[in-house]
């Protein structure tokens, strides 16, 4: 540091305009004489001193005043300063060190530094110090000191090297340290660094939802498309890129228009809302194919404008759905129609039953009175006719009625359809052909060769009667098949292998009215007189009771065709025994021809074999049927004791057990079931033959029957013979030769 220049000290006396004189020309201009000179030396020496003094004066004055505002500045500055010698005592501090420091006077007093620093980092300050020592200077940076339990600063240390010269010529080492409070910076930037993370991870929450977002409109099931402020797309998932046919590099940029034509127009008026389900309309492929879609929009607005998604879904699957399980509901509602229907027709051959066994009951007796020329046996053979007829009828409504299954055994296909061909060949017109087309190693089927040879007679028969007069053919072919799962579920068929059996004429075909009704009894399209409308009904009842189905496709103008699905037999199936015979001839065994009875009075001894007459006692709530009955067999020899009641028959058959050599009852009876009269008349005499007549006979009443003990089931209506041949052999025996 230069020295100050206080030579216009010396110049700043009044009167004196002179410099001061130097002492080598004071001795040169003293007088000569001793007293003066010294007088003149002593002069000028004093002015000297006081010259001096004034300097020693102004700075002296000068160093207090900087003494001065060093120790203001070093009391006021916002820094925590300390000086602090080399043996780590505080030699000064200012008031913001000491508020830093001991901000109570309960806190430790700043005598030294090193105990406010941390365990941590007091290696670096004592590094610091000795850096400073020899340097200088030093700086340590983020220094914690501890001031309390719960108190700490954090700051930055500066260290500057002081050299304090003392009285003695030595000098003192000392060093000026400033502690700069960084907590509020700390606090800052950490504060800083968290908003920092939470930016980081809320990008990479955006990040991850984008993804997600993408994700999920990449493998949406509907087509999504995202338009643009202007109309024009700029998002198209897959599912739009495989619904619309074109990919999503083609799309993009396009108007919405081009795959919607509709939607522009829809938008404008849903613009209102957030979100609007704008309901079913017509799409465009990208190769101009049309489909319909299910369409609902969303619109966002923001700053850049808005941004329209649009949501389309494919209908085509949901239609064929729809129409899949409209056809299975008109299936099921013609099922349960059909159903009922057998019920009220098997309801009604009951009751028809009775009738017809009394009419041609009592026209076989009327036949037995009559003289070989009377002319009353015309009348009576018509009217043996007609009941025929009726019986055969009835026949057919129970086997369209029926829900028992029928005695299925494994029967090849062809030669049922052969024997078939041999009866329409007799009756078959002229103008028709009929072709056959069976191919060789067709699997046995399961079924009831009978029933599948009446299916194909009506089925054939229909056709010819459906083409009349005109010129046309019929083909019958046969094919094995596995029906595909749609046609399984249309016809109500199980997973298995099937013989299709198809008769296809060239008649005029039908339309779809006619093809809803034709499984219906009684339904015809014949004039009066020419047809029951039993024929496709029996189809129908035996396909149902064979665990199969009939198929019928027919276009008006173009014919029609019927096709028969029979299950294929299983390889145990085909060796199945015959069934026992535990019931007589039903409705399908062949009717014998009667014999005209003779008019012997049932006292004759030719018509008397037993050394007693048999007692059967018979029960039906048709009194005609049972005054009929008794008539028939006490003409062949045989007692008879008729009840309509079931409860009078019960009490007469436990007044007396013995006197009854066969029990004949009706199986429906007004409040009494014919299986629970089997039932008590085997408690009261367990020996005694039961047989159960019924116009209505099916598995479960044939089970309960056999099981109560009853020894056959007869069928009504039924010839004369065959109930007379019945009651012979449950009275006689098997074995007994037939009367």
């Amino acid at each position: 540091m230069s020295q100050p220049d206080l030579s216009f000290l010396l110049n700043a006396e009044p009167g004196n305009a002179q410099p001061p004189v130097p002492a080598e020309r004071r001795k040169a201009d003293r007088p000569k004489g001793s007293v003066a000179a010294l007088i003149a030396e002593l002069r000028a020496s004093q002015a000297e001193l006081e010259g001096q003094n004034k300097v020693l004066r102004y700075s002296q004055t000068v160093a207090e005043s900087a003494s001065e505002r060093f120790e203001t500045l070093f009391s006021s500055v916002p820094l925590a300063l300390m000086v602090v010698d080399e043996y780590d005592m505080v030699v000064q501090a200012n008031s913001m060190a000491h508020r830093s420091f001991q901000p109570t006077e309960r806190d430790r007093p700043l005598t030294a530094l090193m105990p406010f620093v941390s365990e941590a980092d007091a290696p670096r300050v004592r590094a610091a110090f000795e850096q400073a020592q020899a340097e200088g200077h030093s700086e340590v940076t983020e220094v914690v000191f501890p001031i309390g339990p719960q108190v700490h600063i954090t700051g930055d240390l500066h260290i500057a090297r002081i050299e304090a010269a003392q009285d003695d010529g030595t000098v003192q080492l000392q060093f000026l340290c400033a502690v700069i409070d960084q907590g509020p910076l700390l606090a800052e930037r950490h504060a800083l660094q968290q908003s920092a993370l939470a930016v980081q991870q809320r990008n990479e929450q955006l990040h991850a939802s984008e993804k997600r977002l993408e994700a999920v409109i990449n493998s949406a099931l509907d087509a999504i498309i995202c338009v643009d402020q202007h109309g024009l797309i700029t998002v198209f998932n897959p599912t739009a890129a495989a619904l619309f046919q074109c990919s999503a590099q083609d799309a993009l940029g396009s108007p919405l228009e081009r795959f919607l034509p509709a939607a522009g127009q829809a938008m404008a008026f849903a613009q209102l809302t957030t979100q609007a389900m704008l309901g079913e309309m017509m799409a465009c492929t990208a190769s101009a194919k049309e489909l319909a879609v299910e369409v609902s929009v969303s619109f966002e607005r923001h700053a850049e404008g808005e941004t329209t998604t649009v949501f389309a879904r494919d209908l085509t699957g949901r239609k064929k759905t729809e129409a899949h399980r409209n056809e299975l509901e008109a299936q099921l509602r013609e099922s349960h129609k059909m159903q009922a229907v057998g019920t009220m027709a098997g309801g009604i051959a009951h009751d028809f039953n009775n009738i017809l066994s009394a009419i041609l009951g009592n026209v076989e007796l009327a036949k037995a009175d009559c003289g070989p020329g009377s002319s009353a046996l015309e009348s009576l053979l018509e009217i043996e006719k007609a009941g025929r007829r009726a019986r055969d009828l009835v026949r057919q409504i129970l086997t369209f009625s029926r829900n028992e299954p029928p005695r299925r055994t494994a029967v090849a296909l062809a030669e049922v359809a052969h024997d078939t061909e041999r009866l329409l060949r007799v009756t078959l017109p002229p103008a028709i052909e009929l072709h056959m087309h069976l191919p060789t190693g067709l699997p046995p089927v399961l079924a009831d060769a009978t029933q599948v040879e009446q299916a194909l007679l009506n089925l054939c028969t229909n056709a010819i009667q459906s083409m009349g007069s005109a010129r046309g053919s019929i083909h019958v072919e046969a094919v094995a098949i596995q029906p595909d799962q749609r046609l399984s579920e249309r016809l109500g068929l199980a997973t298995a292998d099937y013989v299709a059996l198809s008769v296809r004429d060239t008649g005029p075909g039908m339309d779809a009215a006619t093809l809803q009704r034709i499984f219906e009894p009684f339904f015809t399209t014949k004039p009066v007189g020419q047809g029951t409308g039993l024929g496709l009904a029996v189809v129908h009842g035996v396909m149902r009771t064979h665990e199969g189905a009939v198929d019928v496709q027919s276009t008006p103008g173009e014919g029609s065709r019927f096709t028969l699905y029979f299950p294929v037999a299983r390889p145990e199936q085909a060796a199945e025994p015959a069934p026992p015979a535990a019931a007589l001839p039903g409705p399908e065994a062949p009717n014998p021809a009667p014999e005209p009875a003779t008019e012997t009075p049932a006292t004759t001894p030719a018509n008397v074999q037993a050394p007693r007459a048999h007692h059967v006692m018979y029960v039906d709530d048709d009194e005609a049927l049972v005054f009929l009955v008794q008539r028939l067999l006490r003409r062949r020899g045989y007692r008879v004791s008729g009840f309509t009641d079931p409860h009078e028959a019960t009490a007469a058959l436990r007044a007396q057990p013995q006197d009854y050599d066969l029990l004949v009852t009706d199986y429906n009876m007004p409040g009494f079931c014919g299986v629970d009269l089997v039932r008590e008349a085997r408690l009261i005499r367990p020996d005694l033959p039961v047989a159960l007549a019924s116009g209505y006979v099916t598995a479960e009443i044939e089970q309960a029957a056999l099981a109560e003990g009853a020894r056959a089931l007869i069928h009504k209506p039924n010839d004369v013979e065959e109930l007379c041949a019945t009651v012979h052999q449950l009275v006689h025996g098997d074995n007994a030769p037939p009367r």
